[in-house]
């Protein structure tokens, strides 16, 4: 099934039913989603001349070009989708192992993405059962150095009727709802779980605990996306009804299975779709509690997209990372792609959107063999994308300061990448006998896009010698992982950069300008 023709007419009707008071109710919520408070706050400015008895700059670096690995930003290979693995896969030209290789050896991808059914995560209450691409896909992260990102799909409309998402276990127990015909099978109709049902809500709670205990912090895990309502978990079932009774319990039971995922996913990230809610379903009121609770944003296309998806996505707040795919990068025949008249090809076209929205992920799908061969040919689309992708962190300038009788350092962190810091950015100095340290936060997804972000150390009186500079991200609350500065200056083996303090009565001090 082709996920946005089947959206369109959808679209259409959403788009002229559309009210202005709810437009500017979307825009309003940007305004009213809050700032996290950063700990440990550095003095982040403004430093005037005045403050100081001399300065001098001490450290400027230059922005890398090069692709850097760091947590909240990539490219997405897809080891499992909505009609499982890759098509070598299920035409018996691969195995599953041979597939989860291939895609993990690609030198451009960065996680590894599972899209998969309950039932391939669940086969009896009480326990996980996961099945064999789950522990491969891990395997396969931990010997590349890769991360992993999953969703796990309540309803799937790819095998209807003949399949459902759910484990067999629960569909004697949860009424089904027939909400339409198949277009593809006229004589069948898709069909939706009562969710309100108490039988499928205590299965899902199970289900989210199970999940929580088992990959929530894990090394590995790079992301969940939020288990939602509806076709491929994306908040909807297209211009279908929805299954249950009135909104107002469609709404509720929405609210209740989210707020389950919020209250036990605590270090891992989570992320929400921004589907609008053409479904009735409360898709507002979702998205609205997970931006709260600090969730990052995605959607599952970037061209054929309502315009409020793109304006969430584009102006979200700097804290948030967004996740992007698009269907046609599923797959690609190199005898097929569009070249334009100025040499740009379609795919091209399609995935450097992401830049425009400030995006920080973008998904290739399972077709590993076939990117392969995209990026030999065309080389130049994943090399633009991955040069400004997310944040690119680098200590541009350092300045050392004459002030309160010692020294002081200044450190102006530069973002080259289009996205915000998402999280709360650590900036540490370290004396290089490692006999102390200091170390405080930016304002949370600071620098933004493009941005610099000052940020001071007052130094121990006395102390004039070389400190070793590094930084980590607070991805979730009391989680913090390194970051590689994307820098052309050699780098330290932990990752530092060596900054060179200068003695009292070295020349080259300046006061004012």
């Amino acid at each position: 099934m082709k996920r946005r023709d089947l959206l369109k007419s959808s679209v259409l009707l959403a788009g002229l039913s559309a009210r202005p008071e709810h437009l500017l109710s979307v825009q309003q919520s940007k305004l009213d989603t809050p700032f996290p408070p950063s700990p440990d706050r550095l003095d982040q400015g403004p430093f005037g001349i005045e403050q100081d008895e001399g300065w001098r700059t001490i450290l400027y670096t230059s922005p890398s070009e090069k692709p850097v690995r760091n947590p909240g930003l990539g490219l997405v290979g897809y080891i499992w989708e909505e009609n499982g693995p890759s098509v070598a896969v299920r035409e018996g030209r691969e195995t599953i192992e041979q597939h989860v290789e291939n895609m993990a050896s690609l030198p451009f991808v960065d996680v590894l993405y599972i899209r998969c059914d309950w039932k391939h995560v669940q086969s009896a209450p009480g326990s996980l059962d996961l099945a064999p691409f789950w522990q491969l896909t891990l395997d396969a992260a931990k010997r590349h150095n890769l991360k992993v990102a999953f969703r796990i799909q309540l309803s799937n409309p790819e095998f209807q009727p003949d399949q459902l998402a759910l484990p067999q276990f629960l569909i004697p127990r949860v009424p089904l709802v027939k909400i339409g015909k198949i277009p593809r099978k006229p004589d069948a109709q898709y069909v939706e779980p009562r969710y309100d049902h108490p039988e499928f809500l205590k299965a899902f709670h199970e289900l989210n605990d199970l999940l929580a205990a088992q990959f929530d912090g894990h090394p590995l895990i790079e992301w969940m996306d939020l288990m939602q309502y509806g076709f491929w978990g994306e908040g909807h079932t297209s211009d279908f009804p929805n299954p249950f009774p009135d909104r107002a319990t469609a709404e509720r039971t929405f609210v209740q299975m989210t707020k389950w995922q919020l209250d036990s996913w605590k270090r891992t990230p989570l992320a929400v779709n921004t589907q609008p809610d053409i479904s009735n379903v409360g898709n507002r009121t979702i998205l609205e509690m997970a931006k709260q609770a600090g969730s990052w944003l995605r959607s599952d296309s970037i061209i054929v997209e309502e315009p409020v998806q793109i304006d969430e996505l584009a102006n979200r707040p700097p804290w948030l990372a967004a996740i992007l795919e698009d269907g046609s990068m599923r797959r690609h025949d190199l005898s097929k792609i569009q070249v334009d008249s100025v040499g740009v090809n379609r795919m091209e076209n399609y995935l450097l959107h992401l830049l425009d929205i400030r995006g920080n992920y973008w998904g290739l799908w399972t077709e590993s063999s076939n990117l392969k061969q995209y990026n030999d040919k065309y080389p130049r689309g994943f090399d633009r994308l991955r040069s400004a992708l997310g944040y690119r962190l680098r200590p541009a300038w350092v300045w050392q300061r004459k002030r309160k009788g010692t020294f002081e350092l200044i450190v102006g962190v530069a973002n080259r990448g289009v996205a915000g810091v998402p999280g709360v950015l650590w900036i540490q100095i370290e004396s290089v006998d490692r006999k102390w340290k200091m170390r405080g936060t930016l304002d949370a997804g600071h620098p933004d896009g493009g941005g610099i972000r000052n940020c001071s150390f007052l130094l121990p009186k006395g102390f004039s010698a070389n400190v070793y500079l590094t930084a980590e991200i607070e991805i979730r609350p009391g989680v913090l992982k390194p970051v590689v500065w994307a820098s052309e200056q050699s780098l330290n083996a932990d990752g530092s950069i060596t900054v060179q303090l200068q003695g009292e009565n070295a020349p080259g001090w300046r006061k004012g300008v």
